[in-house]
């Protein structure tokens, strides 16, 4: 079946559809909590340090059991991650999308504020387009089953992108889709706008600094002081790159018909350390950069293209995790050390138990001047 009549069928089987929507991001300022170490507190520890932190949104890339248990009555959102290695086989059954959602999901709720399941991670990223192919299937068949269990004003399907799935970014005017995807991203978008799904985009000013150092100003990339740039099209000025990439993505969905749906940043942050072809991986300029990234969540503005819709963001990630593969900066995005300890300063006090020989981890936050439980 072609793409667009899957998504003519999938429209008219589901007449409970709405442009209502969930919301699944309170206020603007999540992290996500990624797991590839061997070494991180307990889940039971890290709600605690949530809590401390009233951080109230989290992401998760699985739905663990344990974390899931240790999350319930935290009061903490909680989007839980579908992997891309199960899309194949979910997209043409409805009952292994029906026992996913049985085994991984339903049990939790309510006690566990689970608010979205996030199907699959960067799928247009890959080379596989039977990945591609199967995304729009797997998402049916999820949205299908929590239909059926009548969750779907409770929990959120989505799907996060990164920003390879543009052509163009800069300037944000110019933001487009790749034109190979389009056949498979636009029947998406489509599906999204109907049960009310933002766009989600991985969007990293510090990807694109290493990727271009020599001419991009890192203190664009920081949210520091600095000339911007200039979009002669739109006649809007850009004083930091997260409000030009988040811009681009919204040029891109109004190209395709997608003006009125919001981008929602899945992932964003800096290493604070790198190898030594990527440039500004350092302990100074991450805390420069979530610093300031918390400093405008706080704000609750939001771009110059979209200045009525808030921005807001995941950052990544929660901790260092010291068995991600790839370059060294993969494993050092961390807001905070495997012992529980800052990376570095935005905020946040991480301490350690005051007996060395205790196992117990103890945490206090403190403020700079915006208290977080407005963010």
């Amino acid at each position: 079946m072609g793409v667009s009549l899957l998504l003519l069928f999938l429209l008219c089987y589901h007449p409970s559809l709405s442009v209502l929507g969930v919301n699944a991001f309170t206020g603007t300022y999540g992290v996500n909590y990624g797991r590839i170490a061997d070494n991180l507190p307990s889940p039971e520890t890290v709600v605690v340090l949530l809590r401390s932190a009233m951080i109230k949104n989290v992401r998760i890339y699985d739905a663990d059991h344990s974390v899931l248990n240790a999350f319930k009555g935290s009061g903490i959102e909680i989007t839980v991650g579908l992997g891309n290695e199960f899309l194949k086989d979910m997209s043409v059954s409805e009952d292994l999308a029906m026992s996913w959602v049985k085994e991984n999901v339903e049990p939790f709720l309510p006690g566990t504020q689970i608010r979205g399941i996030a199907v699959g991670n960067e799928v247009f990223g890959s080379t596989d387009q039977d990945l591609w192919e199967a995304l729009l299937g797997t998402v049916n068949n999820i949205y299908n089953a929590l239909d059926r269990l009548r969750l779907t004003s409770v929990v959120q399907v989505s799907s996060p992108h990164s920003e390879g799935v543009f052509s163009t970014t800069f300037p944000p005017s110019s933001g487009a889709f790749r034109i190979d995807i389009l056949p498979y991203m636009k029947p998406l978008l489509q599906f999204f706008l109907e049960i009310g799904s933002p766009f989600y985009v991985n969007a990293y000013p510090f990807l694109a600094y290493i990727s271009d150092p020599e001419d991009i100003d890192i203190r664009y990339a920081l949210f520091e002081s600095n000339p911007g740039a200039y979009d002669s099209k739109t006649k809007l000025h850009y004083n930091n790159m997260l409000d030009a990439q988040i811009d681009a993505a919204y040029a891109a969905l109004e190209k395709v018909g997608f003006d009125k749906m919001e981008v929602i940043v899945s992932e964003t942050g800096w290493a604070s350390l790198g190898d030594a072809n990527e440039a500004g991986a350092s302990v100074s300029n991450a805390r420069t950069y979530n610093y300031n990234l918390r400093r405008r969540l706080a704000k609750r503005k939001g771009t110059p293209y979209r200045p009525k819709m808030v921005v807001k963001a995941y950052i990544f990630a929660l901790f260092n995790e010291n068995l991600k593969p790839g370059p060294t900066s993969e494993r050092n995005f961390g807001l905070f050390k495997a012992d529980g300890s800052i990376a570095y300063d935005i905020g946040f006090k991480g301490l350690a138990s005051s007996s060395a020989a205790s196992s117990i981890y103890h945490f206090k936050v403190c403020f700079f001047c915006v208290c977080l439980r407005d963010i």
